[in-house]
């Protein structure tokens, strides 16, 4: 028996009008992409948003410039040189600032001594103060290691955001104050000095030329044999960054050194 195209359009309206009263849901005409449910795509349609006043790299770089600082770019970090005034001293202090992996902070390092070529020559009691430091002196700021220089830093990790010339000063005076403060737990002069000692041998600053021209031919030396065990994978370089910091005496006025 013939089945005309009239008869099958009749067939198909009658099937479509039962499956509507039915209730019965109609099929799509192809089966949609699956969903990503992994937590890396989840990452990738949420794109993250940058906090209200942080800045990038580039700006990073013009902050430092804007403040009076004449800042070194080597690789992703900002080297820079800070005078800071403590106890009626001026302290040199090298320090570097850089950007997190993910811009989401920002870390500010004053660079110490660089400690001797032996670990013999370095006390375990100022290992253990140094740790105890790092439970005491709050805002972020803490001890580290670099072992590609073979420097103690003091350091400070802060949110990206609501940076402004001005806050970002305060958060260098608060880390040049930390290391000031710290002077006689990281000086390698004050280990070697006796208790009694210690205070008077200190005063004097070592000469600025010797500073400049033998702390970063050790550290080349240094970053040879280092890099190819120590150096992280991730992260930025510190390849001869940092010198040991300068402190001179200011001059003393008789109208006020009384006071």
């Amino acid at each position: 028996m013939k089945i005309s195209l009239r008869n099958e359009f009749w067939a198909g309206a009658v099937t479509l009008v039962a499956w509507t009263f039915l209730g019965v849901p109609s099929l799509p005409a192809a089966d949609p992409a699956p969903k990503p449910t992994t937590s890396a795509a989840k990452t990738a349609a949420a794109p993250k948003v940058a906090k209200p006043g942080s800045i990038t790299e580039e700006q990073l770089g013009n902050l430092l410039k804007a403040m009076g600082l004449e800042a070194k770019k080597v690789e992703s970090r900002f080297d820079f040189e800070f005078k800071a005034v403590q106890n009626k001293e001026e302290w040199n202090l090298s320090m570097t600032a850089v950007l997190s992996q993910d811009g989401s902070s920002i870390w500010l390092m004053a660079w110490l001594d660089q400690l001797p070529k032996s670990s013999a020559d370095v006390p375990r009691t100022a290992l253990l103060r140094l740790l105890s430091d790092n439970d005491r002196l709050g805002n972020g700021k803490f001890f580290a290691y670099v072992a590609t220089n073979r420097r103690f830093v003091l350091q400070r990790v802060i949110s990206n955001e609501t940076v402004t010339t001005k806050v970002f000063r305060s958060w260098l005076d608060d880390l040049g104050a930390g290391v000031v403060d710290t002077y006689e737990h990281w000086s390698v002069a004050a280990w070697k000095a006796t208790d009694g000692s210690s205070t008077a041998s200190t005063k004097a600053a070592p000469p600025k030329p010797q500073t400049a021209q033998v702390v970063p031919d050790d550290d080349d030396d240094d970053d040879d044999d280092d890099d190819a065990t120590t150096k992280p994978a991730t992260g930025p370089s510190f390849k001869g960054a940092g010198q040991n910091p300068v402190r001179t005496a200011l001059p003393t006025r008789p109208a006020t050194s009384r006071n």
